[in-house]
């Protein structure tokens, strides 16, 4: 099933909602990352032309960076790691990161108390936001180490 026949009239209006044109390529991009979070550029380019071939790797560069720049898509990269992107925002999640294989999954703002979080000295910032990182090993890597 190609990505035209899985965008949502969301799309639309989230493009439109940021004053965005609603083009093919904005469309396949936002479902490509809706079914594939946390993916690269190169990922993101194979996904959107599996269904349209004719997609340049300009022209998903460019929208990846007018997505992000508009808030309908946030990029991360991890230290060490690929830039990646993911459709998730206007949340402060955090993510979890596989030391062996670079899985990345989301993982919710913590809850309670959580003093890593609060800047022992904040050298008079005003801070709104703080990222968090966690690394680790994944299930599958971990399962695989023991299993060797």
């Amino acid at each position: 099933m190609g990505y035209r026949r899985r965008v949502t009239p969301d799309f639309e209006t989230q493009l439109r909602a940021v004053s965005l044109r609603v083009t093919r390529p904005r469309l396949a991009v936002l479902a490509a990352l809706r079914d594939h979070p946390h993916v690269d550029t190169d990922t993101v380019i194979a996904l959107v032309r599996a269904d349209q071939p004719t997609v340049s790797h300009q022209a998903v560069y460019d929208v990846l960076r007018a997505l992000t720049d508009a808030g309908l898509v946030r990029r991360i990269q991890p230290a060490g790691a690929t830039a990646r992107y993911e459709s998730r925002v206007g949340d402060n999640h955090h993510h979890v990161v596989c030391r062996s294989c670079g899985a990345i999954a989301d993982v919710n703002c913590a809850v309670g108390d959580a003093p890593c979080l609060t800047a022992s000295d904040d050298h008079g910032f005003v801070v709104d936001e703080a990222e968090v990182v966690y690394w680790g090993t994944c299930p599958d890597c971990a399962t695989e180490r023991t299993s060797q």
